[in-house]
């Protein structure tokens, strides 16, 4: 059931009160004296693990650690993260028990309309919400950072960005993943000179080891490290920003920059059989979504069934939770999101009793949405805990690889194309397949709805934090690691789960590669499941879980990724 939540109607379209209500949010999990053995960190590149380590040995906590990695990772995956995206923060402070995310997510320029990416017939203008700097929102990682260093963290800024200046000076070697990302998008990255200089290497995908030096990105963020947020903000560099983004047709303003700041949100809470899940709220989809689907997970009999009924209503869970993303979710701090609703247990109940365990129920059948793809790898996760207890859960994006591919000359800042993130079209998906309705459609000053799903786990003895890369697959791939903690396991096995996903449009299982066998494929298809094997292996998921039984931390990363989990014992 879900667990209470007073605050729950300041969660819908009230933005001082949700500040207020996320400051107070605390939530008492552990025995002040409960410490883990060692501090763990698990992110998508061994680079941007090895930075974090170095912020935690020189005395930072796990916020410290938190602003070094996602910095580091904003150098070394460009593809994924970056000075120019957003991410959202899951926090938890060991000393008072408080949690809350931090909410960095872009916001569209207010000069944004809700036509804006649609000719005067009506069509959606191909790449305009993907390319250049029309697709970008305003970025929110610097703010992000700022806030983190400066209410939770012990260190300088300064100092726990020093990791991430040395990676831009020095550079860093190409490896197959980034060759990978470039090969994807390499007719886009060609079209803008300046974009082509810094991440290819002869106009081309560089050769493995070949060092991408970004000398403007080191200068910013050992500025941004001693004089703060203000100078990405505000100032001669703002102005920079600005200038080379309308220079390239973009509709940014210096206000759009000066008035951009991060907002702290409660978490949504939720506990599905004894175990408390915490997530990201609105303008994330996570939350809710991972809720309504445990929930009607719930009332479901996944122990005493056989293998394919419990996959089969798993998927049917996922489906009817997509669906209600699809029709009500958005920027809190613009829509009304029905909270109360949603995750109400009758309603949740209600939900459940509708799936037959011998039948896939057509999308058609759940009933129309109002007026209302796919590669996921352009987003960046990792989790960490320190020695203190504190923990972090971070995913960061630009949205599609190298996002809107355009870096305004001189900032070497490249910049995000979350913009297609909105509901550019009734009936028309983004770059995910993703449908929505006017809940998310493109407004001046609005964050764009996201998939991204930092989260935490927590039972009587054992703690994790998970999240992933993924797109709109993101959230069905913590909810499978969710239910792999829920059944014993440890990090090591919620990030080798096979995937499944299915997201209500298109009406299909969409699965990776060894997703499902031959001997599932078969089964649930005579069950009316459509099928669509993805070409490519999908996620990954970075974990860590600490076994307070056993006083033991574990931390694992995705084996279909590069990236590295290590821990740093206690002194």
């Amino acid at each position: 059931m879900r667990m209470p939540f007073p605050n729950q109607s300041l969660q819908r379209g009230k933005p001082g009160a949700l500040l207020l209500c996320a400051l107070l949010f605390y939530v008492p999990i552990l025995p002040a004296a409960d410490a883990p053995p060692a501090a763990a960190i698990a992110s998508a590149h061994p680079l941007a693990t090895r930075a974090g380590l170095e912020t935690l040995e020189r005395g930072g906590n796990a916020f410290d650690a938190a602003v070094t990695v996602s910095a580091a990772l904003a150098v070394v995956e460009p593809y994924s993260s970056g000075i120019g995206g957003g991410g959202f923060w899951l926090l938890h402070r060991a000393v008072d028990g408080k949690q809350v995310m931090v909410d960095g997510r872009e916001k569209a320029p207010g000069a944004a309309y809700k036509r804006m990416y649609l000719d005067d017939k009506d069509n959606v203008r191909e790449s305009a919400s993907l390319e250049g700097p029309l697709a970008a929102g305003i970025p929110g990682l610097i703010a992000g950072l700022a806030h983190l260093a400066e209410h939770y963290g012990r260190l300088p800024l300064s100092q726990s960005l020093e990791p991430a200046v040395r990676l831009a000076r020095e550079g860093f070697p190409v490896n197959q993943g980034y060759r990978d990302m470039v090969g994807w998008r390499l007719k886009s990255l060609q079209k803008f000179p300046d974009t082509a200089r810094l991440f290819l290497a002869g106009n081309g995908v560089p050769e493995p080891g070949h060092p991408i030096i970004q000398e403007d990105l080191g200068n910013l963020l050992e500025q941004v490290g001693l004089k703060g947020a203000g100078y990405f903000y505000q100032g001669p560099f703002a102005k920079l920003l600005v200038d080379g983004v309308r220079a390239g047709g973009g509709i940014w303003s210096l206000e759009d920059l000066q008035n951009y700041s991060v907002v702290e949100r409660a978490p949504i809470v939720t506990e599905y059989r004894g175990i408390r899940v915490v997530s990201a709220p609105p303008p994330s989809s996570g939350g809710i979504v991972l809720t309504q689907a445990l929930e009607i997970l719930e009332h479901q009999d996944l122990v005493g069934v056989d293998h394919i009924t419990r996959m089969h209503v798993v998927i049917e869970a996922m489906r009817r939770a997509y669906r209600d993303r699809a029709v009500y979710l958005g920027d809190p701090d613009f829509v009304t999101i029905p909270t109360d609703r949603l995750l109400a247990p009758d309603y949740l109940e209600g939900l459940a009793l509708t799936i037959d365990p011998k039948r896939a129920t057509p999308s058609a059948e759940l009933g129309d949405t109002p007026d209302l793809a796919q590669r996921g790898e352009n987003t960046s996760h990792f989790s960490l805990i320190d020695a203190e207890g504190n923990r972090v859960a971070g995913t960061l994006s630009i949205n599609l690889p190298f996002g809107a591919v355009f870096v305004p000359p001189g900032t070497g800042v490249l910049l995000n194309d979350e913009m297609d993130d909105f509901s550019i079209k009734a009936n028309t998906p983004n770059a995910y397949g993703l449908v929505g309705d006017q809940a998310n459609a493109v407004a001046g000053n609005k964050r764009p709805l996201s998939s991204m799903t930092p989260t935490f786990v927590e039972s009587a003895d054992r703690v994790g934090i998970l999240g992933t890369p993924g797109g709109s697959r993101i959230i069905s791939m913590v909810l499978l690691g969710v239910l792999d903690f829920a059944a014993g396991n440890g990090p090591e096995s919620w990030v080798k789960v096979r995937r499944y996903h299915h997201q209500y449009l298109p009406d299909e299982v969409q699965f990776e590669p060894h997703g499902l066998v031959a001997y599932e494929q078969e089964e649930l298809r005579k069950l009316g499941h459509s099928l669509k094997q993805a070409s490519y292996s999908y996620g990954d998921m970075h974990a860590v879980m600490w076994d307070r039984k056993n006083n033991q931390v574990f931390a694992a990363s995705d084996p279909r990724g590069e990236g590295k989990a290590a821990l740093l014992p206690n002194k």
